[in-house]
């Protein structure tokens, strides 16, 4: 069973009973003592490139990701609207907020991809309503780059937990931002993937990391043997 079953039903009805439904999957992990994770397992990607993940993280993960959607699930005061899209798109392509509802795309194709995707519109909402310190306490006064980063890294990380513990398939724009955190380059994958968004942060980036970018280039075509987002079709770095 993928992780869409387990942890989410589909975005128009907000993953209802989501939280029991995962629950009653980790019940029958265990017929005594307190429920666990299934041990989590190594993602790998057809370089070889492997990502290994320890129980305590996976459980520090799972632990906030059940408090989040259950407030996506439960909180009246705002809409979390995930709309299948026939394409593949990252979801700060699609994201609108308007009022208290935040809009998001998802590929139909890669329906487990919805929770990461509603935990980055969430997180982007909640910015807008006052209220990111309750999901984001270290990152509360964060702005622009700092908060995107800090949202992109929450994301990552109910997508980890969904590919390690929950067997969901390999979607590719994902796992790119995911093994790009794990190797310690979610800086330089969103200032080359979104430069002209964040073109000032970008500069200065660079002035004071030089030669991080052939860097992270020469790593990105190693793992996953294309060039990275914003390099693509002759697109200068």
């Amino acid at each position: 069973m993928g992780l869409a079953a387990r942890f989410q039903r589909f975005p128009q009805t907000l993953m209802r009973a989501a939280v029991l439904v995962l629950a009653a999957a980790l019940g029958a992990c265990s017929s005594s003592g307190p429920a666990s994770l299934p041990p989590p397992r190594p993602i790998i990607v057809s370089s070889g490139e492997r990502i290994r993940v320890d129980s305590v993280r996976m459980d520090s993960i799972y632990a906030w990701l059940t408090a989040e959607n259950e407030n996506i699930e439960l909180d009246p005061t705002f809409l979390i609207d995930g709309t299948p899209a026939a394409r593949q798109r990252l979801p700060w392509e699609s994201l609108v907020i308007e009022g208290d509802t935040a809009r998001v795309e998802y590929d139909r194709a890669s329906p487990d991809i919805v929770t990461p995707y509603h935990i980055y519109a969430h997180l982007h909402l909640m910015k807008k309503m006052g209220r990111i310190g309750e999901w984001l306490p270290e990152d509360s006064t964060a702005e622009g780059f700092e908060l995107e980063k800090a949202i992109v890294g929450r994301m990552t990380d109910a997508w980890l937990l969904g590919r390690a513990v929950f067997d969901a398939p390999a979607y590719q724009p994902l796992d790119e931002v995911m093994y790009a955190r794990e190797a310690g380059f979610l800086d330089a994958y969103l200032l080359v993937a979104r430069a002209e968004e964040f073109a000032e942060e970008r500069a200065a980036w660079e002035q004071a990391n030089p030669g991080r970018i052939e860097e992270y280039r020469a790593w990105f075509q190693r793992v996953f043997r294309r060039e990275p987002p914003g390099m693509r079709e002759g697109t200068a770095p």
